[in-house]
């Protein structure tokens, strides 16, 4: 992965919605080769995070860096995998065709007309995820991690410096979803992942750090056990105190509204 450099650097970032601010004072470093989790509470700005990072939203205010460059001015090649996306079953895509979709460049007008570069990197993207059999496949008539593998090699056959998935488990069985996570867990040799997730397998098993976003954001590079992040998880819901942070100082869940305010 080489020397290891800032992938994202956020300062002072601030989003809202009209009427709405979303996010507030920011700050916030994901370093090459890390596998970050974030976590919080519904509504508290996880996807418009990610949003902002692959570069779909443009901050309020603040300052947003993706490998040294604003989101989609160039830089680092992100790899997006979005909640789960649906798919119309009248639409008769392969997996291969869904995966070939990632090779698409604004400035080829016949989309589908993929040459053999294309093809060996898409069969490579799904043989790395282990889909390679379910090339030919019709997407609906995978299994919900299935197609999770395959939005994810969607993803990775831009050769991305970045992966960037939100919630990507919500359709898998807990069987499934300890099995996708080795998958990123080798993926992070050689990528910087962000995941957005509910599942606590993801931040006591699998994720070197720990983002909590609840309009603010607290960052932790402790990880506790499962237990103790559980009831700090379900504990998250004010803005300006960061509930992990009574498991990092060893404190009862009920004790954190008596912590110092940080940001």
């Amino acid at each position: 992965m080489g020397e290891i450099h800032p992938m994202v650097e956020m300062a002072d970032l601030s989003f809202s919605y009209p009427g709405q601010e979303v996010l507030s004072a920011i700050n916030f470093t994901v370093y090459s080769g890390d596998f970050v989790a974030i976590i919080g509470p519904n509504g508290g700005g996880k996807t418009t995070l990610v949003k902002l990072i692959v570069g779909l939203l443009k901050p309020s205010g603040g300052m947003l860096r993706v490998n040294g460059k604003t989101p989609g001015r160039g830089g680092a090649v992100i790899g997006y995998v979005p909640q789960q996306i649906k798919h119309n079953d009248n639409f008769p895509a392969s997996a291969l065709d869904v995966v070939l979709m990632g090779r698409h460049s604004p400035d080829k007008r016949w989309a589908f007309f993929r040459g053999g570069d294309d093809r060996t990197a898409a069969l490579q993207a799904l043989e790395k995820m282990g889909m390679e059999k379910y090339a030919e496949r019709k997407i609906t008539d995978l299994s919900g991690g299935q197609r999770q593998r395959v939005l994810i090699a969607r993803a990775l056959v831009t050769e991305p410096d970045l992966l960037v998935l939100d919630e990507p488990t919500a359709s898998i069985d807990t069987k499934g979803q300890a099995v996708f996570f080795n998958l990123l867990k080798t993926l992070n040799k050689d990528l910087t992942i962000l995941v957005v997730s509910h599942d606590l397998l993801v931040v006591s098993s699998y994720a070197k750090s720990i983002a909590c976003v609840n309009k603010r954001l607290h960052y932790h590079d402790i990880v506790g056990s499962t237990t103790d992040l559980m009831n700090a998880f379900y504990a998250c819901s004010v803005e300006e105190v960061c509930p992990v942070e009574t498991v990092v100082r060893g404190l009862n869940k009920n004790t954190f509204l008596d912590l110092p305010r940080h940001d």
